[in-house]
């Protein structure tokens, strides 16, 4: 018989609402009505602000009056922690300290350091302390790696992950440095760990350049350019001041290409068939011909639709239980969550300095 857990939310706001329509089911998911998750129940919320509280009481959860008061509730098994970036760190070791697992929004904190102290309290603790990197399960993500995995573009030379936008960086605190704003740790923590996630390779070097179109204050937006230690390049690109976007994904391989151009999974894979008629007729343009840059004919190469990846984000906390319970392991590990922090540092660093950083 499965064990009935309850969860509590520190910080109702966007996100802090996300998982309770993700917990609690019925919302539209992706078109879809989607199903409660089964033995976890949202029991109540604590928020600093009175109208978040009043969206609490009209949805069936207790508003604490206080974190400690949520804290102290001995129904409560698992903590979300849902606030700004920069009080994750105190939350979430009060959280652990009261007997809690507690799984954390991300970024987890703002530095390598103060992430050591989250787990550090975790092991004292000796409870579960897990940070909500979703984007694991994105199916974007997961078909390209798959693209990888299975060499079906032969060996792999360049990845770039861009996302884009044209609405600059939203009106909260993700503009406020204070509050560990900006595209890096904003956008920046999701696609650095899809990137770790796929490459099981060290990162020799990085290099990142920061813009500020509508903000002096943070990046808002920023490109980044890892390369692996086979010799790999993968670069990773946020822009929130793109009126036309480049493809999410685009995958260079030595014998093929792939691109994904949106969130919609649209797509195809271009590979090639016969190495042997590598000849091209030049192409005239207004100032002259090329024959490098002549296209293939169509008896060389083969289109394929992409392999897509289906997935499960609720598939997150059934391993969260799963692991409570001591039947599972974690997906996400702290030391994956520590090592694309310490990528952000480096990244900062080559920002400021705009020098490559030597990383691993």
């Amino acid at each position: 018989m499965n064990k009935e857990f309850n969860l509590a939310i520190v910080g109702l706001g966007g996100m802090g609402n996300w998982h309770r329509e993700l917990i609690t089911g019925g919302a539209n998911w992706n078109n879809d009505k989607i199903d409660p998750i089964e033995h976890l129940t949202v029991c109540g919320s604590y928020d600093i602000r009175e109208e978040r509280q009043q969206f609490a009481r009209e949805h069936g959860l207790t508003p604490y009056n206080s974190l400690e008061e949520l804290l102290a509730d001995p129904k409560v098994d698992i903590v979300l922690c849902a606030t700004p970036n920069d009080v994750h760190k105190e939350i979430v070791i009060r959280a652990l300290e009261a007997g809690k697992n507690v799984v954390c929004e991300k970024p987890v904190t703002l530095s390598s350091n103060d992430l050591q102290d989250m787990i550090d309290a975790a092991e004292k603790a000796k409870k579960v302390f897990v940070v909500h990197q979703n984007r694991r399960w994105d199916e974007d993500f997961l078909t390209v790696k798959k693209i990888y995995d299975e060499h079906m573009l032969g060996d792999i030379f360049r990845i770039e992950s861009r996302v884009h936008g044209s609405r600059g960086i939203p009106g909260d605190w993700r503009q406020e440095p204070e509050h560990g704003g900006g595209m890096v740790l904003d956008w920046g923590v999701h696609i650095l760990d899809q990137a770790l996630m796929m490459i099981p390779e060290k990162v020799k070097k990085v290099y990142a350049s920061f813009t500020h179109v509508t903000n002096e204050l943070v990046d808002d937006g920023f490109t980044v350019e890892l390369t692996f230690e086979s010799g790999l390049v993968y670069l990773l690109e946020v822009g929130t001041s793109n009126f036309i976007n480049l493809p999410r994904w685009y995958v260079l391989g030595q014998n093929g290409t792939a691109v994904v151009k949106d969130w919609d999974l649209s797509g195809e894979i271009v590979r090639i068939t016969d190495w042997s008629k590598n000849d091209a007729v030049p192409i005239r343009t207004a100032a002259g011909l090329t024959k490098t840059m002549a296209p293939r004919t169509e008896d060389t190469i083969h289109t394929d639709p992409l392999p897509i990846v289906h997935a499960d984000i609720r598939d997150f906390y059934k391993n969260v239980m799963a692991t409570i319970e001591g039947k599972e392991e974690i997906i996400v590990k702290l030391p994956q969550v520590m090592r694309v922090m310490k990528l952000m540092e480096a990244i900062f660093e080559s920002a400021k300095t705009h020098q490559v950083v030597d990383f691993e």
